[in-house]
């Protein structure tokens, strides 16, 4: 069977179970376990599914994993992604910040400085910010966006956030996504996580994107902000040798690894 039939099979099989195993992908294309495999591998650098344990899931089948537990994977890239980036800011500036677990390590970063606006819609990033400056002349202000609350993300969405977000012209957008493609660009799980990240896109003059190596070329449910009008992407060194980074450094302005 030629690689491009086999491609075809699996994508098949994604596309109605959301999730199969080497084992029925096996069965049902009559090869060997190592060249599903090497194909998985090769459907993956494409972005077009996710390897785990045993099988492989579709892209964009599985929500992100609850806030607390992403907050405790990968600290040490998040940290050196927050470091990065918080030096491409000056003080004085105007920044949106979105939910999610890179961004919340960032804050911790983003306080040491003086004179800034934050306006998030992330109410832990909020606290972060409240509490670092308590007992200190920080000289920056938090500003949290009103509207719905999401408990899992412990953020606010919906219309009147959105409504608020564009009531601000902000200097730096930094936001977080669920996935980064050179194809389609930063993306959320979630529709309504999407569009507030995408209203923060808009109402900015740089949008800059903080994504671990897990995130580069993994595809999600919705696309906020295409390539081209992502001004600087932020990733640690474990993204350095993977073949989508090659891509998006083509397809995006300016590629940092931190």
């Amino acid at each position: 069977m030629l690689q491009e039939e086999r491609f075809l099979r699996i994508r098949s099989l994604l596309a109605t179970f959301a999730r199969v195993s080497v084992d029925r992908i096996v069965q049902d294309l009559e090869v060997s376990r190592e060249t599903v495999r090497r194909d998985l591998v090769q459907l993956e650098d494409l972005g077009e599914l996710r390897r785990v344990h045993g099988g492989a899931v579709a892209m964009g089948a599985e929500p992100e994993p609850p806030l607390a537990v992403r907050l405790a994977a990968r600290q040490k890239e998040k940290r050196a992604i927050a470091k990065a980036a918080v030096a491409l800011l000056q003080p004085g500036q105007t920044v949106f910040l979105d939910t999610g677990s890179t961004n919340a390590i960032f804050a911790e970063e983003l306080a040491t400085l003086c004179g800034m606006v934050v306006v998030t819609n992330s109410l832990n990033i909020a606290l972060k910010l409240a509490n670092a400056g308590e007992g200190r002349d920080s000289r920056n202000q938090t500003l949290l966006l009103g509207g719905e609350i999401d408990a899992k993300t412990q953020a606010t969405y919906g219309e009147a956030a959105i409504e608020e977000i564009h009531r601000f012209r902000a200097d730096v957008a930094l936001l977080s996504p669920v996935g980064l493609h050179a194809k389609h660009g930063a993306m959320s799980f979630e529709h309504h996580e999407a569009a507030i990240a995408r209203a923060m896109a808009a109402q900015a003059q740089q949008v800059v994107i903080l994504a671990d190596h897990s995130k580069i070329g993994q595809a999600s449910r919705v696309t906020y902000a295409k390539p081209a009008d992502i001004d600087v992407i932020v990733t640690d060194a474990g993204a350095g040798p993977l073949p989508a980074l090659a891509a998006l450094r083509k397809a995006c302005q300016q590629v940092i690894l931190a």
